[in-house]
């Protein structure tokens, strides 16, 4: 692409010294251009004046125009070549440069990839696990950090499938190499259920219904298991551990993950891709 810019500037400016050094040049293309002009408005206004008549001579006219066109490009060749390397190099430019156009905000990976989930990722299926009973995410040191968890929806099924086989390579990944049991807190939300959430304060949430990706299945809230328990708050340090680790993994997986936040959210992951 370099060589290209550095192309196009060259044949710039020599086209732009050779009219500005030669007069015989310039005076032609200006000549060119002003009988060009001229004939166009002569035929226009055939064309108003006598009709059919006008038009047919307008024809003529245009094969005219054409013909001398021709002859003043014969006469000057370099003109010829320069004028064609302005018009087409910058569309052409535009082109080669198209496939490597990126989305707004969308910024490209900066993390290291992670070998497991690379490997994983290009074949191997995974099943979703067993959920904990529903008691272990209504105890006191949960309700304290997510009030409102015991209403989530925890069905894998209703998860973009995509999303689901990255996010539990993610939990493979952290039990394998880390010694973590993850768990998903909530997946599917609906937009009633966020709208509820989004009301309770910015503090919870500042997306109300379908700007979350949870309403499209592709996010999912998580957290771990510690003696069967669930652990979400990050004031614990093994948790907080966790979910760097859990970020990383994700990341490399292809997924956003909450941590960086602004309004960090640690146990969140998102799959910013097609929506169902």
């Amino acid at each position: 692409m370099f060589l290209l810019s550095m192309l196009l500037l060259f044949v710039t400016a020599c086209l732009a010294g050779w009219l500005l050094v030669f007069p015989a040049g310039r005076n032609a293309a200006g000549a060119a251009a002003l009988r060009l002009g001229l004939d166009i408005g002569r035929a226009w206004q055939g064309i108003n004046a006598h009709g059919a008549h006008g038009a047919r001579s307008a024809t003529h006219k245009g094969r005219a125009m054409a013909a001398r066109a021709a002859r003043v490009l014969r006469r000057y060749p370099l003109l010829t070549v320069g004028c064609a390397a302005f018009v087409l190099l910058p569309p052409l430019a535009a082109l080669l440069m198209g496939g490597r156009a990126a989305l707004p905000g969308v910024a490209a990976p900066d993390h290291a990839i992670n070998g497991q989930v690379a490997d994983l990722l290009r074949g191997e299926r995974l099943a979703a696990p067993l959920p904990p009973p529903p008691a272990a995410f209504t105890t006191a040191e949960v309700t304290l950090v997510r009030p409102q968890l015991a209403s989530a929806n925890r069905n894998w099924d209703l998860l973009d499938p995509d999303f689901t086989q990255r996010l539990l390579l993610v939990f493979k990944v952290m039990r394998d190499q880390y010694g973590y049991e993850m768990v998903l807190l909530e997946g599917y939300r609906s937009p009633e259920r966020q709208n509820r959430l989004a009301d309770a304060g910015g503090h919870v949430t500042n997306a109300r219904a379908f700007q979350s990706w949870h309403q499209f299945g592709l996010a999912g809230d998580c957290a771990f298991l510690r003696n069967g328990k669930v652990v979400i708050s990050e004031k614990d340090p093994w948790a907080m551990r966790g979910y760097q680790l859990y970020g990383q993994v994700a990341e490399a997986a292809g997924m956003t993950w909450g941590g960086r936040w602004k309004m960090m959210d640690f146990g969140h992951v998102e799959l910013r891709a097609r929506r169902r």
